[in-house]
C-alpha cells in the first residue's frame, strides 16, 4: 500500500502514451513553443530528442506537453516546490527563548534549534528573558545575543537589532543563502560573504 501522497501526485502527470489529447501545445525544456501538433506527431519529435513527453497543463486549450527528460523534469518540479515552501516559511516568526545566565548544555540544544530553524528559511526572533534581579545584568544579554551571532553556522541578516522590550532582550535574524565560511586552512585572509539568491 502506497502511504506518500506527494508522490503519487508527482506520477499523475501523463507520460508518452499515457496522454489522451489527439492535439497538444509542444515546449521544449526551456518553455519555448516548438508548435501545435497531433499526439503521434509530438511522440516523434520526443522520440527524436531521446526525451518523454509530459503533459503539464492538462487543462489548458489545446493541452501543453513539455519534451523533456523525465528524471530532470521530476527534478526541476521538486526543486521549485523547495523554493516555494521557503519562500512560504519566509514571512513566520520562530521565537527561541534563552535566559542570561544559561547553562551551557541548553545554550547548545538552543543554538542547534536557531541553526536549523535558519536552514529551512525562518526568521528567527532571540528572546533573552529577564527575572527579578537579572534586569541589573543587562550587559549579560548583550553578551548572549553577541556570542549567538558568532556561533551560527548560517549567514544573517540583524532585522532588529538586540533591545530591551519589558523585561525581554529581543532580536530578530533570518538567513542569506550562503553559509558562514569557517576559518579555512587553506585561506591565508579572511574572507567575507556576499548575499547571494538562488535561481530557479
Amino acid at each position: 500500500m502506497r502511504n506518500a501522497r506527494p508522490k503519487q501526485l508527482k506520477l499523475s502527470w501523463r507520460i508518452n502514451h499515457q496522454i489522451r489529447s489527439d492535439k497538444l501545445r509542444v515546449v521544449d525544456e526551456s518553455g519555448k513553443l516548438i508548435g501545435v501538433m497531433g499526439l503521434p506527431e509530438a511522440l516523434q519529435v520526443a522520440s527524436e530528442a531521446s526525451c518523454d513527453l509530459i503533459e503539464i497543463a492538462p487543462k489548458a486549450v489545446p493541452p501543453v506537453a513539455k519534451v523533456i527528460e523525465f528524471g530532470k523534469f521530476k527534478y526541476r518540479e521538486e526543486k521549485k516546490l523547495k523554493k516555494q515552501k521557503k519562500s512560504a516559511k519566509g514571512g513566520e516568526i520562530k521565537e527561541i527563548r534563552f535566559s542570561p545566565f544559561i547553562g551551557e548544555a541548553d545554550y547548545t540544544t538552543r543554538l542547534q534549534k536557531v541553526n536549523d530553524f535558519l536552514k529551512d528559511g525562518y526568521k528567527i526572533r532571540i528572546v533573552v528573558k529577564f527575572k527579578g534581579r537579572q534586569m541589573d545584568s543587562k550587559k549579560f544579554g548583550y553578551n548572549l545575543t553577541n556570542r549567538l551571532l558568532k556561533d551560527l553556522t548560517t549567514n544573517v541578516v540583524i532585522d532588529m537589532e538586540p533591545k530591551f522590550l519589558g523585561r525581554h532582550l529581543a532580536m530578530v535574524i533570518s538567513p542569506t543563502n550562503k553559509k558562514i565560511e569557517s576559518d579555512s586552512e587553506n585561506s591565508e585572509e579572511p574572507k567575507k560573504s556576499n548575499l547571494s539568491s538562488e535561481d530557479i
